[in-house]
Parts: structure tokens; C-alpha cells; sequence
């Protein structure tokens, strides 16, 4: 079967670090053209707005969206309306109102809509997963640090409003966390430090219902934390390194320390979804991003400079 086309919106450092090598190495997808108002692909067909690329080239049959979720929903609608295929990079969107809009046109439109979530793709997921679904839960805690200067560097969007702020990486631990819980849990409280010249968090303090609490923080220098630790009445389990590495009472059990696999993966899940002719959208991590901006006690920190 032939390599279906994709053109590739936002080309910044997450397209360039993941989707185009992803995409350069797929079996299923050919990067046929990009959209960009400054970044392009060598060799790649580039237009800057995305009406123009959808009217000129009719032979590309899906889009995935790599730019912020601000801006998001206007090119995902336009590209669902001209029928094609629409792929989310996480979060979905601004808001979960937009995303329930999309999913609405995309069922009307025929065409396939997938929210992708990649850290749930990472190598311990699924065991962690499996190892938890007949266990008693007795406690969890995710600590999720890291360095917003070497993640975004200079990128002033996420602490704009939309741009989500500590929760751009916070929503990847509540991706894995809504995926390997045998039950699901609901926020509580929150405590969120907004720096005083910043509209985002920049770290964020949460308690679930079930014993479960985290801890986001995007000041983290050196190495970087990523840790889901969960006890349970037959012993603890932990994933660590974004959930690629398992432990099992104590022991690391199986895993790899690498998120290289997990692109490739979520465009071969977009490749089923399209052939089966149906769209994934699961919003339960953004739910606990937008309880916590509705529940969370605010908390003025120190000004926050690139």
C-alpha cells in the first residue's frame, strides 16, 4: 500500500526534533508539504498559511498540527472542513470546548480526528499499566521537573494565556496517569505559582481524590525528573524517565531510556485510525489542567526571565 501524504503545520522544535524524523522514517505517511510562516523542511513543498495549501495540493489527504494550541483549532477547522484528516500534537487546544467542536466536524465531515497523547506511548506504559489493573491503589505521587529554558527556549507563548504554562509538561504525567489507573481520580485542590510578570504557572502543587498528588515545577536545572511513584498493598511500582523506565518493588523490571519510539508510534496509530475509518479523542488529561486553573489557589512568585 502506498504511503499516504501528510503536510506538517508549525515547523518549531518539537516538529523538527520528533514529527519530521518520525515522519522521514514512516512506513505510512510521505511529509508531501509544510505550513509555516518561518520554518521549512529541506526538499518539503512549503506554503505560509495553511488555506493556500489545502487549495493547491487536494492529493494531501491529512494535516497534523504541531503549532500552539492558540492557534490551533482555526487550522485544524479549515482542514477538517476541506475534508481531510486532522492529528493534534498535545494538548489538544486552548480550550475543551474547541476540541468537542472539532470532534463534532470531524463526525459530520467523515474524516479522522486524533487527540495524540505521546508519553503514553513510552516503553512502560502499557506494563505499568497491566501490572496495576487488579491491584489495590493505596497511594501515587508524580514529580514531573523540569527546565522550561532547555525545553522552550525564548518561547514566550507558554506563559501566555492558552500557552498552559508548567502544565505543557504537567499534562504529559496526567496523560500517563489517566491511562494506567485502574479507576479514575478527580482533583481536589491545587496550588499554582504564577511569576509576577507572567500569565502561566510556572509550578503547580495538585491533590486527587484516591491518595494520588504531583508535583510540576519548570525551574528544574541539571537533570531532569519525571517520575510516576504508585504504592499499592502487594508493593510499590514506579515509571521513571517520562514512564520509558519500569520499576517493580523497588527493581527496575523493563524499559528503555529513550522518547524516539514514541512519534513513530502515534503516527502509525493515526495510519490504523484513517484505514478504520475512526478518530480518538480523549480529553481526560486536559479535564485535570482546566480543574486545577478553576480549583487552584494562586500564588505570586518571583518575575521569570529567558
Amino acid at each position: 500500500m502506498a504511503a499516504m501524504k501528510v503536510a506538517l503545520v508549525g515547523i518549531g522544535k518539537i516538529a523538527v526534533d520528533q514529527h519530521v524524523p518520525a515522519l522521514a522514517a514512516s512506513p505510512d505517511w510521505t511529509l508531501a508539504a509544510t505550513v509555516s510562516r518561518s520554518g521549512t523542511v529541506d526538499g518539503v513543498e512549503a506554503f505560509t498559511d495553511i488555506a493556500t495549501m489545502l487549495a493547491a495540493r487536494p492529493d494531501i489527504g491529512m494535516v497534523s498540527l504541531a503549532l500552539p494550541p492558540v492557534p490551533r483549532f482555526a487550522y485544524a477547522e479549515a482542514a477538517l472542513r476541506a475534508g481531510r484528516h486532522v492529528m493534534l500534537e498535545k494538548p489538544p487546544g486552548a480550550t475543551l470546548a474547541e476540541i468537542h467542536a472539532l470532534q463534532a466536524l470531524a463526525d459530520r465531515q467523515g474524516v479522522t480526528l486524533y487527540a495524540t497523547w505521546h508519553s503514553r506511548i513510552a516503553h512502560a506504559v502499557a506494563p505499568a499499566k497491566a501490572w496495576l489493573a487488579d491491584k489495590t491503589i493505596t497511594r501515587a505521587h508524580i514529580t514531573w521537573r523540569e527546565d522550561v529554558r532547555k525545553w522552550h527556549p525564548g518561547q514566550d507563548w507558554v506563559f501566555e494565556p492558552g500557552g498552559m504554562g508548567v502544565f505543557d509538561p504537567g499534562i504529559n504525567a496526567l496523560s500517563i496517569l489517566t491511562e494506567i489507573l485502574p479507576a479514575p481520580v478527580h482533583l481536589r485542590s491545587a496550588e499554582l505559582e504564577f511569576p509576577e510578570n507572567r500569565q502561566t504557572p510556572i509550578a503547580a502543587r495538585l491533590a486527587f481524590s484516591g491518595h494520588v498528588t504531583a508535583d510540576f515545577d519548570w525551574r528544574q536545572t541539571g537533570p531532569q525528573t519525571w517520575d510516576i511513584e504508585v504504592e499499592t498493598t502487594e508493593g510499590p511500582m514506579a515509571l521513571r524517565m517520562g514512564g520509558n523506565l519500569l520499576e517493580i518493588g523497588g527493581q527496575p523490571s523493563l524499559g528503555a531510556n529513550t522518547i524516539m519510539d514514541e512519534y513513530p508510534a502515534l503516527y502509525a496509530r493515526m495510519a490504523e485510525l484513517v484505514a478504520a475509518g475512526r478518530s480518538e479523542v480523549d480529553l481526560s488529561p486536559m479535564i485535570h489542567v482546566a480543574d486545577a486553573m478553576t480549583l487552584g489557589k494562586r500564588i505570586t512568585t518571583d518575575a521569570f526571565h529567558f
